[in-house]
């Protein structure tokens, strides 16, 4: 079955002046042509012949009608990313997505007014009623609410979406909703921002706290070697303490201030640094 907003793998079926239509074999139970899709000269690769198998994406042309090509969008069906606005217009706003054709995001889809050149974090789906692929920057309701799958100290994929008071907002795997707290952010993070992180706590009421860096012990040994490389790095000495800003050993080693205060306690007991007064110092 061909999946509109999806690459798909389409086998071609017949040249025209046109291009080539392709088609999925293993859906096809007539000689009914109805079904193919279009492939455009423009895009056909000179060593494609009949019966071969090509990878396209499949979407809608500006009157409709299902259309491939092997242009590779920055989004696809049921995905969340950050797009910029290319232009507005009484349809609504169109975004850059890597093809000739941008995408739709009708005014009842922004969660408020888009503007030309702004990004934004969008979910593309397939509208039931027009089967045209559009965006939506409500995006918490395209969210799944079971977060059953999740569990703590998970690393996931993270796409930053929205900054509250309580820090920001992210997207767990393209699918979950999930908040890293303002006290535990050590670097700018702007919506649109694709992270790693890691899963803190999955709370009985389904939300989920996400930090951007592992906890407990499991944290503690790769950041150790951190401190240590970045020692030698610096001839064998660092000014951070315990009483270190923690902006200051983010900048530095881009760990929290607790976790860098688990990492030397390491160390020190290894007997592999030597904290002193105004920092911390490889052992001889």
């Amino acid at each position: 079955m061909i999946e509109i907003g999806r690459i798909n793998t389409l086998t071609a079926l017949r040249k025209t002046s046109v291009g080539v239509f392709l088609g999925d074999l293993s859906d096809r139970q007539t000689d009914d042509y109805a079904n193919d899709i279009l492939l455009p000269n423009k895009y056909v690769p000179e060593t494609l012949e009949i019966d071969d198998e090509i990878d396209v994406f499949v979407y809608t042309d500006s009157e409709d009608r299902p259309i491939a090509t092997t242009l590779t969008p920055t989004i696809q069906r049921d995905e969340f990313a950050s797009l910029q606005v290319v232009a507005v217009t009484s349809a609504g706003a169109f975004l850059d997505w890597g093809l000739e054709k941008d995408l739709l995001v009708p005014h009842r889809e922004q969660a408020r007014p888009m503007e030309v050149g702004r990004w934004y974090v969008v979910f593309m789906y397939l509208d039931s009623r027009t089967d045209r692929l559009v965006a939506s920057s409500k995006v918490n309701r395209f969210l799944d609410p079971d977060v059953s799958d999740l569990q703590t100290g998970d690393e996931v994929q993270l796409l930053a979406y929205e900054t509250t008071d309580l820090g920001v907002n992210v997207i767990i795997n393209n699918r979950y909703k999930g908040l890293i707290y303002a006290n535990e952010i050590f670097r700018t993070v702007r919506p649109g921002d694709p992270l790693i992180g890691y899963i803190k706590n999955v709370r009985d009421d389904n939300l989920v706290d996400v930090s951007l860096q592992r906890t407990g012990f499991e944290n503690v040994e790769p950041n150790a070697q951190r401190i240590l490389a970045t020692l030698k790095a610096e001839n064998g000495f660092l000014p951070l303490t315990d009483n270190s800003p923690p902006e200051a050993i983010y900048k530095a080693l881009e760990m929290s201030k607790k976790t860098f205060k688990k990492a030397i306690g390491t160390l020190y007991r290894e007997r592999k640094i030597m904290i002193e007064e105004k920092g911390i110092r490889l052992s001889a």
